[in-house]
Formats: structure tokens, sequence, C-alpha cells
């Protein structure tokens, strides 16, 4: 247990929870030999240490370690700074260029978000961890290399392998060992250690006196879910240090720092803003379809049942439709009013409806549409690119809709 105190005043790692101290434990074991690691766990938990922990303790320690963030290199370079390539393989391959591979070979690699690789450079990753071998981009030469290889993600391994994103054979050879770092929400004890590490870290960086918490303020960081773990509460800390005058922190002065929700669900936001237009027109388009499906719907029936001579039929038919259309829930919950029918119509009434509703329809359409494009040029003062891109359509299909209707 001393050992691991040691390890963790080394490597600055806060907290004596269990399962933080078995994946230490696990991480310790492993180190002399040659056996790949994959490092699992939330975003923000401290994966890297990990990695670095098992370099130092390994018989690499004196050679190279490289850490690369699989998930900021773009798709079309990722081989080459990987494993290298041959000059004039592509362009701007002005010369020839090591990979890490090359550059670490006796060392340890760290694969930071493996799970983001491309599936055609985990297959050039599978070759090197069965035979320690690689190929340059726009070489046909083998070359051997000796590298410890630590992985980590915080994808689900699993779902990616059956959504075929990652290869489970490449998962497996990773995987020889797993360490699980726990979610910070289940280290409960460690939370308040954690929060007082770093403020007095901040507080020694800004040369202020170290901020501290009430009971209460205890109290809604330990029951607070942290779905940015650590990071989050690394960031929570360095806010309240800088912008708080007071270096008491009380429960109500902490709320205004924490996110409203207490869940891994982003906080719902009510009420209505300038960029709800996009969901204002989509929800308009879905309720004039719906009534149109409706109309024609009215219309069949009416002329199947007149062929049938059926009349008190097709007054009560007709009557039951309209109905819906009028009272439509859609309609009343977003204030829209388009349609106004009288309850109590007459069979008369209902037939002129019948009549002239593809003109009635048409026109509706129409005037929506040009109401809905005024006020996107409106709202992006009359810049047509913006407004085609908010209405969803190109800048061009405005142009003409705009000569059409003459606006």
């Amino acid at each position: 247990m001393e050992n691991l105190q040691a390890l963790k005043q080394r490597f600055g790692i806060i907290g004596n929870d269990v399962q933080l101290n078995r994946a230490l434990e696990k991480a310790v074991r492993v180190a002399p030999t040659d056996i790949s690691v994959l490092v699992t766990g939330e975003s923000g938990v401290g994966k890297e240490s990990i990695p670095k922990i098992i370099h130092s303790l390994s018989h690499r320690k004196h050679a190279k370690y490289i850490a690369v963030n699989c998930g900021a290199i773009p798709e079309g370079t990722i081989d080459s700074e990987l494993f290298g390539h041959e000059k004039g393989s592509f362009t701007g391959a002005t010369q020839d260029r090591k990979g890490y591979f090359e550059v670490a070979d006796g060392g340890t690699i760290f694969l930071d978000e493996v799970g983001e690789l491309p599936l055609t450079t985990q297959v050039r990753l599978l070759r090197v961890l069965e035979n320690g071998e690689f190929i340059k981009v726009g070489s046909s030469k083998p070359q051997k290399t000796d590298v410890r290889i630590v992985a980590a993600t915080n994808v689900n391994m699993r779902s990616a392998i059956e959504k075929e994103r990652f290869r489970e054979d490449l998962y497996y050879r990773l995987s020889t060992v797993e360490i699980h770092l726990p979610a910070l929400r289940d280290r409960n004890e460690d939370i308040h250690l954690l929060f007082r590490k770093f403020a007095a870290d901040f507080a020694q960086k800004y040369r202020m006196p170290s901020i501290r918490l009430d009971e209460n303020a205890i109290n809604i960081l330990l029951n607070y879910n942290f779905p940015g773990n650590i990071r989050q509460l690394k960031n929570l800390a360095e806010q309240i240090s800088v912008i708080e005058e007071s270096r008491m922190i009380t429960g109500a002065k902490l709320k205004q720092y924490l996110p409203n929700n207490f869940g891994n669900l982003p906080a719902v936001v009510g009420g209505k803003k300038d960029n709800d237009f996009s969901s204002e027109r989509d929800i308009m388009y879905k309720i004039l379809f719906d009534m149109r499906n409706d109309i024609n719907d009215l219309k069949k029936l009416t002329l199947d049942l007149m062929k049938s001579g059926n009349v008190e039929e097709v007054q009560e038919e007709n009557h039951q439709l309209l109905e819906k259309i009028y009272s439509d829930k859609e309609l009343k919950e977003h204030n829209i009013e388009v349609l106004n029918i009288p309850q109590n119509s007459s069979p008369k009434k209902d037939y002129d409806f019948i009549e002239t509703i593809e003109e009635d329809e048409s026109l509706s359409l129409q005037e929506k549409e040009v109401e809905m494009i005024k006020k996107s040029l409106e709202k992006n003062n009359n810049k047509r690119k913006l407004a085609a891109k908010e209405l969803g359509i190109s800048e061009r299909t405005l142009y003409r809709k705009i000569k059409q209707y003459d606006l």
C-alpha cells in the first residue's frame, strides 16, 4: 500500500477509491511485460496517466514514449503519421518521413482515442501487433519495429464492433489486459478531496487564498453527476477561484457554476428564440402536409360515396373529416389557424368547399412560403445567402422564388 501511495504522489494521482486502486495495481503488475494494454473509461477520467505509469516502470523507460491522439489526426494523413512515407508517395511528400512506430522503436506508443482509427489503419496496426512489421506509405518493403502499445478509448468497443466500426481481432490483440478507470461520480469519497487539491493548486498559481466550500456546497458537489468527470471538476475549481471574491463558497453560489441538469443529458432549454425559425418551418410544413392528406382523403371519400348515391353518408363523413381538420391538435398547440370552417356547415357548403379545395390548398401553401421567405430575408437583413441557408434551400432557388413572388 505504501508503494501505491508513492506512485500516486509521483504521478499526481489523487484519491483512495477501491476501483482506482485496482486499476493502478494492474498497471504496476503489467508494466514489466510487453503485453498490450487497453485503458477504458469515460472522457475526462485521467486515462493518460496509466500509459505513463506502465512506461516508467517498464524496461523501456529509457527509450521513447510517444502519445498519439488518433481522433485529432485527419484520416488522409494518419497512416503517414503512424508509419511514415516515401518521397513522392503522394502530393506534398517532398522527402522521406519516419512515422511514430519507427521513431519509437524500443519504446512505448500510447494510442489515445484508438476507437477513432479508420478501418484501413486498423489493418496496418493489427500487423504491427501480430509480427512487429509495418510498411511505409508508398513503399513495398516491410520494416521491423519493437514497440509496446498502450491504447485508450472512451468508446463502447462492443458496440463499435457490432456496427463494424472497429475490427474484433484488433480489439482482442489490444486488450490482452484491460484497465478500466471509474467515472468521478463512482468515486464519491474522492470528489471533495480532488476539489481541494485543485483549489490549492490554483490559489498558488494565481497567488490568492484558496477557496473553501461550506457544508451545503460540499453536499451539492458530492451529489452532482459530473458528466465531464475530473476535467470538469478541475475547470469548476479554476472558474470559482478566479471569479469569486469571497473565499467561502456557499451552496447557492456553487449552483451558479453547475449546469441545470444533474445527469448526463443536456439541459432542456425552454422558450422561443430567434433561431427557432428552422424548427417553426418544419412544424408548419408537417401540419400543412398532414392537412393536405386529410383533404385528399375527404375528396376521395366524397366522390366514392356520391357515386353510390348515399348523400346522408357523404354528409356524415364530410363533417367528421372537416371537424378533424378544424380541431387539429397541432394547429391549436402552435396557434395556427389555417381554415375557419363552421362546425354546422350545410351539405351545399361542404360541396362548395370540395370543389374549390385544390385552389385553396395551393394558395395556402404559396402564402405560407412567401411569408416564410419574407420573414427570413428580414431577419437576415436581406442577405440571400444567409436566408437560403436558414430556409434549407439553395441561394439560386431563393433568387428564383424572389423573382417569382416579386419580393
